[in-house]
């Protein structure tokens, strides 16, 4: 059977009417962020990323250092997101972490499953928290929370970022409802297995945890959560979707959390 390959960028719709948007996306330095923020770029957007350490962005992008997991983090990247862009229209919160536990959920700690909730929840609250109200003022706006299906189908290792996830979609849905009458639309996106950084990384921790070859635990690991479509997805397919999300085009959505993982998730 072939396996679909992923469009090349220059096969994809860049006309997605954000000319002159102000554009906040969070870890926008690494993977699905670094993706995003560059697509926004490309379609015309004023971008701001945020990351906690500094790194190369693209053109049209202005990097603001800053750790959303404390309050003085958050508090300082909204102020320079504001003060830089004037304004914003969009937010994108993709930053997050999981800390995974690997001898599974009555094993994880109460430090880990803060660390979870921390990075993966109440960092989101905290930034929406500042700038949305911005956003409900002007009568308009968008806001995209990158999710995970682990929040629908948690896996052994990763109970507690599962857990915040799936936190993360049910305060999404009751915040798309608080800001709709003013205008705000507000989506999330459940990524199944993309090919980043981050999940490489975990990979190599696998491996060197258990003494076993890195290539056999990356081929476990795919089999595992093998998708349908025969493939991992990569991060430009999950800015294209959140891009699609946040832009003019969705106008009549919000609310809603998006499964993108290639049909890996059995359930409907």
């Amino acid at each position: 059977m072939p396996v679909t390959s992923p469009l090349s960028p220059d096969e994809l719709s860049t006309d997605l009417e954000f000319t002159g948007a102000r554009v906040v996306v969070t870890g926008g330095t690494r993977g699905i962020g670094a993706a995003t923020a560059a697509l926004l770029a490309e379609s015309g957007a004023r971008v701001v990323a945020i990351a906690r350490r500094s790194a190369p962005v693209p053109a049209g992008v202005h990097l603001i250092t800053a750790d959303l997991a404390t309050p003085d983090g958050t508090h300082v990247a909204a102020a320079a997101a504001l003060d830089y862009l004037g304004g914003i229209d969009v937010l994108v919160d993709n930053a997050g972490g999981n800390t995974q536990v690997p001898d599974g959920v009555l094993a994880a700690t109460d430090n880990d499953w803060h660390a979870n909730l921390e990075a993966n929840l109440l960092s989101v609250i905290r930034l929406d928290r500042a700038l949305v109200p911005h956003m409900t003022a002007q009568g308009s706006g968008s806001v995209v929370h990158v999710s995970s299906n682990a929040a629908r189908f948690p896996q052994a290792n990763g109970v507690p970022y599962a857990a915040a996830k799936a936190a993360l979609n049910c305060y999404s849905k009751s915040l798309a409802t608080a800001c709709g009458p003013y205008g705000v639309r507000v989506t999330a996106v459940m990524p199944g297995v993309i090919e980043t950084d981050a999940v490489e990384a975990s990979l190599v921790r696998a491996a060197e945890r258990t003494g076993r070859d890195l290539d056999a635990v990356r081929a476990e690991f795919h089999q595992r959560l093998a998708a349908p479509i025969g493939r991992p997805g990569q991060p430009r397919e999950a800015a294209e979707l959140i891009a699609f999300l946040a832009s003019p085009r969705a106008s009549y959505l919000t609310g809603v959390a998006i499964s993108l993982d290639g049909g890996l998730l059995p359930t409907l």
